[in-house]
Protein backbone atom coordinates (compact mmCIF):
# COMPACT_ATOMS: atom_id res chain seq x y z
CA UNK A 1 0.00 0.00 0.00
CA UNK A 2 1.06 3.39 -0.76
CA UNK A 3 0.08 6.27 1.14
CA UNK A 4 0.47 9.68 -0.82
CA UNK A 5 -1.55 12.72 0.78
CA UNK A 6 -4.80 11.48 1.90
CA UNK A 7 -4.89 9.22 -1.00
CA UNK A 8 -3.96 5.41 -0.20
CA UNK A 9 -3.15 3.68 -3.54
CA UNK A 10 -2.49 0.00 -4.38
CA UNK A 11 -0.78 -1.89 -6.87
CA UNK A 12 -3.49 -3.20 -8.94
CA UNK A 13 -2.64 -6.50 -10.36
CA UNK A 14 -5.39 -6.06 -13.18
CA UNK A 15 -3.11 -3.65 -14.78
CA UNK A 16 -0.26 -6.09 -14.73
CA UNK A 17 -0.02 -8.56 -17.46
CA UNK A 18 1.54 -12.12 -16.79
CA UNK A 19 4.43 -12.12 -18.96
CA UNK A 20 5.63 -15.59 -17.78
CA UNK A 21 1.97 -17.22 -18.65
CA UNK A 22 1.77 -15.89 -21.89
CA UNK A 23 5.76 -16.99 -23.11
CA UNK A 24 4.76 -20.76 -21.24
CA UNK A 25 1.62 -20.67 -23.57
CA UNK A 26 3.04 -19.41 -26.63
CA UNK A 27 6.09 -22.27 -25.65
CA UNK A 28 3.82 -25.31 -25.28
CA UNK A 29 1.61 -24.27 -28.39
CA UNK A 30 5.09 -24.32 -30.20
CA UNK A 31 5.85 -27.98 -28.71
CA UNK A 32 2.91 -29.12 -29.55
CA UNK A 33 3.30 -28.11 -33.70
CA UNK A 34 7.00 -29.30 -33.63
CA UNK A 35 6.16 -32.80 -31.92
CA UNK A 36 2.48 -32.91 -34.14
CA UNK A 37 5.25 -32.87 -37.27
CA UNK A 38 5.89 -30.99 -40.16
CA UNK A 39 6.01 -27.50 -38.03
CA UNK A 40 1.88 -28.19 -36.75
CA UNK A 41 0.09 -28.35 -40.25
CA UNK A 42 -3.44 -27.15 -40.18
CA UNK A 43 -5.54 -29.56 -41.62
CA UNK A 44 -8.77 -29.59 -43.37
CA UNK A 45 -10.40 -32.94 -41.76
CA UNK A 46 -9.07 -35.29 -44.42
CA UNK A 47 -5.30 -35.02 -43.71
CA UNK A 48 -4.70 -32.29 -46.57
CA UNK A 49 -3.50 -28.90 -45.28
CA UNK A 50 -5.81 -26.12 -44.72
CA UNK A 51 -6.05 -24.13 -47.89
CA UNK A 52 -5.48 -21.00 -45.44
CA UNK A 53 -1.81 -21.96 -44.26
CA UNK A 54 -1.25 -23.24 -47.53
CA UNK A 55 -1.86 -19.71 -49.16
CA UNK A 56 0.55 -17.91 -46.37
CA UNK A 57 3.36 -20.74 -46.97
CA UNK A 58 3.93 -19.32 -50.72
CA UNK A 59 7.04 -16.70 -50.76
CA UNK A 60 8.03 -17.72 -47.43
CA UNK A 61 11.37 -19.48 -47.77
CA UNK A 62 11.80 -21.19 -44.26
CA UNK A 63 9.72 -24.14 -43.59
CA UNK A 64 6.79 -24.20 -40.71
CA UNK A 65 9.37 -26.05 -38.63
CA UNK A 66 11.86 -23.89 -38.99
CA UNK A 67 9.87 -20.90 -38.31
CA UNK A 68 8.49 -22.86 -34.86
CA UNK A 69 11.72 -23.97 -33.77
CA UNK A 70 12.93 -20.35 -34.02
CA UNK A 71 9.94 -18.58 -32.29
CA UNK A 72 10.25 -21.22 -30.17
CA UNK A 73 14.24 -20.42 -29.37
CA UNK A 74 12.98 -16.74 -28.88
CA UNK A 75 10.11 -17.55 -26.52
CA UNK A 76 12.86 -19.59 -24.31
CA UNK A 77 15.09 -16.81 -24.85
CA UNK A 78 12.40 -14.44 -23.04
CA UNK A 79 11.57 -16.98 -20.23
CA UNK A 80 15.43 -16.55 -19.74
CA UNK A 81 15.35 -13.07 -19.81
CA UNK A 82 12.21 -13.13 -17.16
CA UNK A 83 14.08 -15.04 -14.94
CA UNK A 84 17.62 -12.92 -15.22
CA UNK A 85 15.77 -9.62 -14.68
CA UNK A 86 15.78 -8.00 -18.35
CA UNK A 87 12.97 -8.92 -19.28
CA UNK A 88 10.91 -6.20 -21.46
CA UNK A 89 14.22 -4.18 -22.14
CA UNK A 90 15.01 -3.31 -25.58
CA UNK A 91 18.42 -5.22 -26.35
CA UNK A 92 19.32 -2.17 -28.95
CA UNK A 93 18.71 0.74 -26.63
CA UNK A 94 18.35 -0.36 -23.74
CA UNK A 95 14.97 1.54 -22.81
CA UNK A 96 12.06 -0.19 -21.92
CA UNK A 97 9.63 -2.14 -24.59
CA UNK A 98 5.84 -1.27 -24.27
CA UNK A 99 3.68 -2.93 -22.17
CA UNK A 100 1.48 -3.14 -25.27
CA UNK A 101 4.05 -4.46 -27.50
CA UNK A 102 5.13 -6.88 -24.88
CA UNK A 103 1.42 -8.13 -24.79
CA UNK A 104 0.66 -8.88 -28.71
CA UNK A 105 4.69 -10.08 -29.10
CA UNK A 106 5.83 -11.22 -25.85
CA UNK A 107 9.08 -13.25 -26.96
CA UNK A 108 10.20 -9.05 -28.58
CA UNK A 109 13.60 -8.35 -27.66
CA UNK A 110 13.22 -4.99 -28.97
CA UNK A 111 10.88 -1.93 -28.97
CA UNK A 112 9.23 -0.88 -31.97
CA UNK A 113 12.12 1.63 -32.80
CA UNK A 114 14.37 -0.87 -32.86
CA UNK A 115 13.08 -3.31 -33.79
Amino acid sequence: MIFSGNVTTEPNPADEIDYRNLLEEERLLLQQKLTAGGGGVATGGQGTPDASKIASWRGEAKSPTVQAQEALGEVEGALRRLDDGTYGRCEGCGELVAPERLEALPATRNCVKCA
